[in-house]
């Protein structure tokens, strides 16, 4: 019992740090693109499609997904 109520308490207090997480990372998403890359077309679009689907999980309350697809956008980027 002892675990499943700190296990819940975890959740509860990391889902709102999280929250916080995703417009600082689409940011620092925007400002790396809009300095310029040198990815190619077809990456630049899958960056732009994972920082799109970030917002949209991040919009929903699904902040670690959208945590998640946020840093496989950073990573392209060099970030």
């Amino acid at each position: 019992m002892k675990r499943l109520f700190l296990t819940l308490s975890f959740c509860l207090a990391a889902g709102p740090g999280m929250a916080g997480q995703c417009p600082a990372d689409m940011a620092e998403i925007d400002a790396a693109l809009a300095a310029g890359t040198s990815l190619s077309e077809a990456d630049l679009a899958e960056v732009n499609a994972l920082r799109a689907e970030g917002e949209s999980l991040h919009e929903s309350g699904d902040h670690a997904a959208s945590v998640e697809t946020l840093a496989k956008a950073k990573e392209m980027l060099g970030l």
